[in-house]
């Protein structure tokens, strides 16, 4: 029985005319990640359905999020003088971090190996990678902390949204251009994380204390890289990709106003998330950092998914999020001091907007799998009875 019916009619015509174009032009992908999972993909039973192995992927991520808020919640125990993260968890988050990055790459392999690749399962992995980015952003952070060499948290919030729009951009790309033009940045920064993981297990977190070149430490190298990146690499890319399509008459959206309609919700988000952190009265994103980028990085999510689901079914996006509209209270009511506990309010906010995404998730899923009466986690085919 589906939940709600979030995909409209419209958009499930649009749905079965779908065609699957994206372009990898990443070397790092091309010639070393997908000749490995090429390898990887052929150890892999038939039976085991993609949709199956994307999830799998997904939840070792949440491990390691859990793991990790769990040894660090407040992100100051890579501090010093404060108790550090235990060796084998930083094991552990490097090979789980890998194991992920590497499911995430042979499910759509497995989907043609078995010949049972559908829109449900691209919309099912491009929408858990949109929720992947706060896990993977709050996951590494611990490693540097916020202490006396760290990163404050007011600049990894802003490191964070760095990350999003450069994640949404590549989508942004795909609804005007009807291509999904793969970012560069999304393949070396996993493989990069999963061996400062493993660094950081063998030689210590203390090691981040030291200066890596001349008098810049290791934090400033890890966000100065983080905003180049995306700033002279993914912007450009895709600033350079929607003008090539104009120029060839393949834009599929004319006016600037509906070329940019994505960006209204994501940016409307920001202003709000942004407002609370400035004029918050007790400071709630120093008292409560993990859960206001859990928060943050939930509610961008679904505003993501929304729009993979309007560019897969070449449906119009529309331009407002309805859960900007409660969060507009929430925000008002924080800064103006009405709800006196901030932190209480924070964590009813985060509950409600996880929530939220969580059964948008399951209602689309299971709306998608009766339309194309598939299962999403097998290779079977429901009976017609």
């Amino acid at each position: 029985m589906v939940l709600y019916e979030y995909v409209t009619q419209d958009q499930l015509a649009g749905f079965d005319k779908y065609k699957y174009s994206a372009v990898d032009t990443n070397p790092l992908s091309v010639y070393v990640m997908h000749p490995f999972w090429n390898f990887v993909v052929k150890f892999l039973p038939t039976w085991l359905a993609p949709n199956l192995i994307t999830f799998t992927g997904f939840m070792l991520l949440i491990l390691n999020f859990l793991m990790l808020s769990f040894f660090d919640f407040d992100f100051t125990a890579s501090s010093a003088g404060h108790v550090h993260v235990p060796s084998w968890v930083w094991v552990s988050a490097g090979i789980f971090n890998f194991l992920a990055y590497t499911l995430d790459g042979v499910d759509g392999k497995q989907a043609r190996r078995t010949n049972s690749s559908t829109p449900l399962g691209e919309l099912f992995d491009h929408g858990l990678d949109s929720w992947t980015c706060i896990f993977f952003v709050a996951a590494v952070y611990s490693v540097f902390g916020r202490g006396e060499c760290g990163v404050s948290v007011a600049t990894l919030y802003y490191i964070l949204w760095v990350v999003l729009f450069s994640f949404i951009l590549s989508h942004w790309e795909k609804y005007n251009t009807g291509i999904l033009f793969l970012p560069w940045g999304y393949d070396m920064s996993l493989v990069t994380i999963s061996l400062v993981y493993l660094v950081t297990a063998v030689v210590g977190v203390e090691t981040w204390y030291q200066p890596a070149v001349f008098n810049f430490l290791y934090r400033d190298l890890f966000s100065f890289m983080i905003i180049t990146c995306s700033f002279t690499v993914t912007l450009p890319m895709s600033l350079y990709n929607i003008i090539k399509a104009y120029r060839n008459n393949s834009l599929k959206h004319s006016s600037p106003y509906e070329t940019l309609l994505p960006f209204f919700s994501p940016v409307l988000l920001f202003i709000l998330s942004t407002i609370w952190v400035v004029f918050s009265p007790s400071d709630v994103l120093d008292l409560q950092p993990r859960v206001y980028y859990l928060m943050v990085g939930t509610a961008f999510a679904n505003v993501t998914c929304k729009l993979i689901v309007c560019q897969m079914s070449n449906t119009r996006c529309q331009p407002l999020n309805w859960l900007l509209l409660p969060m507009t209270v929430v925000v008002l009511v924080a800064v103006t001091g009405v709800f006196a506990d901030e932190s209480l309010l924070l964590c009813l906010w985060t509950s409600a907007v996880v929530l939220a995404h969580i059964h948008y998730g399951v209602s689309v899923v299971q709306q998608l799998s009766a339309h194309f009466k598939i299962y999403p986690f097998s290779l079977k085919k429901p009976s017609s009875d």
